[in-house]
């Protein structure tokens, strides 16, 4: 395929949504508290992001590896999943947001998956904008998945087995039909990826901001977009082959 264009705006945007804890801790208050503060973020980031021109926006919101947590702070997480996912959906359809979900969804708790269900449905039709809540997802998990279900469509003659392309692979991960993040942020001040999406990342822009979720706003998101905006994106290419790609191909 052609080398892709360079484009000063992201058109998918990741975040690892990092720091709850540590903001609450740094106030005296009980890490609740922090994602508490968490979900309002999720929605200043949700619409800022719309607002800066992203289409898609993906948000890291709950790990497979988050189930050894606390009991209690597992248990406020899905509540709180479950009380945003209910206030949300009118603000959704009255603006255009469609949602997805990657992951594992059918494990989170029964009340969680109803909600997910009847937004995810609300919104389906709609094409301006998605937002993408990672929910119970972990890259290896996702791999192990998708390497079951593309062996059994082997198995039963849906695919060929010398197609050892990427692109017939990919179409088994949760992200199928989501183009791969051309940025992930992290924040906090962390700088690793935490089993968040290992292979469709594999030539993102990456940028790595100390401020802690809670407290990431609308002008935080701006400069991560004006950074990424600096960097140019050559795909395995050299700089003169991304400016001047007529007759060059990615592989």
């Amino acid at each position: 395929m052609p080398v892709p264009p360079q484009p000063d705006i992201p058109a998918h945007v990741a975040i690892i949504m990092d720091g709850n804890g540590r903001w609450a801790k740094q106030r005296g208050l009980p890490r609740v508290a922090g994602h508490r503060r968490g979900v309002e973020a999720v929605r200043t980031a949700t619409y800022a992001a719309r607002d800066l021109g992203v289409k898609i926006l993906t948000l890291y919101a709950f790990s497979v590896e988050n189930w050894q947590r606390p009991k209690t702070e597992v248990g406020a997480l899905m509540g709180l999943l479950e009380l945003y996912l209910k206030k949300e959906l009118a603000t959704f359809v009255r603006d255009g947001v469609r949602l997805r979900t990657i992951g594992r969804t059918n494990e989170l708790p029964a009340g969680v998956q109803k909600r997910l269900h009847a937004t995810i449905e609300e919104t389906k039709d709609f094409t301006g904008y998605t937002l993408v809540l990672a929910l119970n997802y972990g890259s290896r998990t996702e791999t192990v998945d998708a390497a079951q279900a593309y062996a059994a469509a082997l198995a039963a003659g849906k695919e060929k087995p010398n197609d050892r392309s990427w692109a017939t692979f990919s179409r088994y991960l949760s992200t199928t039909c989501l183009p791969d993040p051309d940025l992930v942020i992290r924040t906090s001040g962390e700088t690793r990826v935490s089993n968040f999406l290992l292979l469709q990342a594999a030539y993102a822009e990456f940028v790595f901001t100390p401020v802690l979720w809670p407290d990431f706003t609308k002008a935080d998101l701006a400069a991560a977009l004006t950074e990424y905006a600096r960097r140019e994106r050559r795909f395995g290419l050299t700089s003169e082959q991304v400016r001047h790609p007529v007759g060059v191909r990615t592989p």
